[in-house]
């Protein structure tokens, strides 16, 4: 059942407080797939990857089992590469963004009411 025009205003609204107030947070349960995996860490883990494989390869025919080992460490750092999340996103230094301080001191009435009727709820306990 899709949301009327109201809740969807409601849910929009929701969601721009939650990145003024905390831009990490929301950044962190968003679903963007673009944030998820970086092609370039996939083709860089990949290349380390053939690299260790020659390498452990070379340490198989020459049996050397230091250059075997080595190979092996080295495919592993590239399947570390692959998998791993970039450091930073594209969008963490622009400016103007709803997670700026100026914005993020503003409080909503939406926000104040729910956090009065929070600190009602706890007086009461």
């Amino acid at each position: 059942m899709p949301l009327s025009e109201h809740e969807q205003r409601l849910l929009d609204q929701l969601e721009q407080q939650l990145h003024a107030e905390d831009p990490k947070f929301a950044n962190a349960l968003s679903s963007s797939p673009t944030r998820a995996i970086s092609t370039r860490n996939v083709v860089i883990g990949v290349v380390v990857m053939i690299a260790g494989l020659l390498v452990l390869l070379g340490g198989v025919a020459t049996q050397l089992l230091i250059v075997g080992i080595g190979g092996f460490l080295v495919m592993g750092a590239g399947v570390y590469v692959a998998v791993s999340k970039p450091k930073f996103s594209a969008d963490a230094g622009a400016p103007g963004r709803a997670g700026s301080k100026p914005a993020a001191k503003q409080k909503s009435g939406f926000m104040s009411t729910l956090e009065e009727k929070w600190d009602e709820r706890r007086r009461e306990q």
